[in-house]
């Protein structure tokens, strides 16, 4: 089964990676009851030849299946279905909206404080560091990269309990980015969001700091509701 054909919905065409096309053919076996819940799917290698692709591949979609509360993985028994329809992602131990919720609250204002406390040092961090997670091709490697921007952003702002708050779901974070990255198409778009957060506080103005901080969360959320919504609105599974 080639699933090269897959499709993206909602505002235009967007190339889907083989882990999004895996991800959205097993999503919609599960959701139209192929899979029902205690059902175990098949193995890694029978689910690779079937679908034509790698392991890797497939293993990033069967975590994806378990970050949108789908099934859970029981060590040395297999994967195994626990729901039909995706309620919200989890990242770690924080479910999406709880994050988001915290981020919004910590994260715009902190921009802000950047903007108006950041030293030369701090925006050579900054900088380097877009630097290199535009030139970054591996998802993983960008998304911890990701999470060290915005502790960078909160190191910016001059007060060490912003940076605790950061590093206390920074795992939760690098979780949430690579899952965006690879089934919303988000690393370019970052990229860009990013730099226009460095440049607010290249500037000190506090105002553009905390619009550019929300625009990016703003982005971030959108496309997280996308990611759910998409299987509902694509009950075949046969795209994106």
């Amino acid at each position: 089964m080639n699933l090269s054909d897959s499709q993206t919905g909602g505002a235009g065409p967007r190339r889907v990676s083989a882990t999004e096309a895996v991800l959205s053919h097993l999503r919609g076996a599960i959701e139209r009851g192929a899979y029902a819940i205690g059902d175990k799917l098949p193995s890694e290698a029978e689910l690779c030849r079937t679908l034509e692709v790698s392991r890797p591949v497939l293993r990033e979609a069967l975590r994806a299946l378990q970050t949108m509360g789908l099934t859970v993985s029981r060590t040395g028994r297999g994967t195994f279905v626990v729901a039909d329809a995706v309620e919200e992602p989890t990242f770690g131990d924080y479910a999406a909206g709880d994050l988001m919720e915290v981020r919004r609250h910590i994260e715009v204002p902190v921009a802000g404080y950047a903007a108006r406390r950041r030293t030369p040092e701090n925006l050579d961090r900054l900088n380097r560091l877009l630097d290199r997670m535009e030139r970054e091709t591996d998802t993983a490697a960008w998304a911890a990269m990701d999470t060290l921007f915005h502790l960078a952003v909160a190191e910016a702002a001059q007060n060490p309990v912003f940076r605790r708050v950061i590093e206390e779901i920074r795992d939760a974070l690098a979780r949430q980015s690579a899952f965006l990255n690879e089934l919303g198409g988000r690393r370019e778009q970052s990229d860009r969001e990013h730099r226009a957060i460095v440049q607010a506080l290249t500037d000190g103005s506090e105002h553009d700091a905390t619009e550019a901080m929300t625009h990016h969360l703003d982005r971030v959320g959108t496309t997280l509701t996308d990611i759910v919504r998409r299987g509902r609105t694509n009950p075949t599974g046969a795209g994106a």
